[in-house]
């Protein structure tokens, strides 16, 4: 008698987490303003928008879209526009809602931020603009501000999919 199949049956059970595809699901780039905006000073100012989206596409595999928007404006006039969503697609089974929805919302988007980072980063300069580079962002602390809200404002729906999150 082997001990595979004890081995087998807890492997079942135990938690799973593995990155199955990140990629640029939508991209958008606007500089309304040039060529004038490149002869005046510059002097940006950033206004950054985070959202987060989960959605389940198959029994234990979930695609998780996170939206950065950053807006730039140059002696109040628009410098440029992008908008990114950067996703993913995640294989999660055997952790309990509560922690699923905590990596949904905060540990998935991490994984995705540093890419949606770079394309903006990237876009910006062949746009002929000084890099942007955004600064790392605590979506943890995110996570429970949004929790706190949805406690303060709860849905009639409990699910664990849906909207993640919004920062302005």
């Amino acid at each position: 008698m082997t001990d595979s199949t004890p081995k087998a049956q807890s492997s079942q059970t135990s938690p799973q987490f593995e990155i199955q595809r990140i990629y640029t699901k939508d991209l958008s780039y606007e500089a309304p303003n040039t060529p004038h905006t490149f002869v005046e000073d510059w002097k940006p100012e950033v206004q950054l928008n985070l959202e987060t989206k989960s959605n389940r596409i198959q029994e234990n595999m979930h695609e998780v879209v996170l939206s950065v928007t950053a807006t730039v404006t140059s002696s109040k006039k628009s410098a440029f526009l992008i908008e990114v969503h950067q996703a993913g697609i995640f294989l999660i089974s055997g952790i309990p809602n509560d922690q699923l929805r905590q990596m949904l919302g905060s540990f998935c988007p991490n994984i995705l931020f540093p890419y949606a980072r770079e394309v903006i980063s990237d876009i910006v300069v062949r746009g002929g603009f000084p890099q942007l580079l955004l600064a790392p962002v605590n979506f943890d602390a995110l996570y429970a501000q949004h929790m706190e809200e949805q406690s303060k404002h709860p849905k009639t729906e409990d699910s664990t999919e849906g909207d993640s999150g919004k920062v302005h």
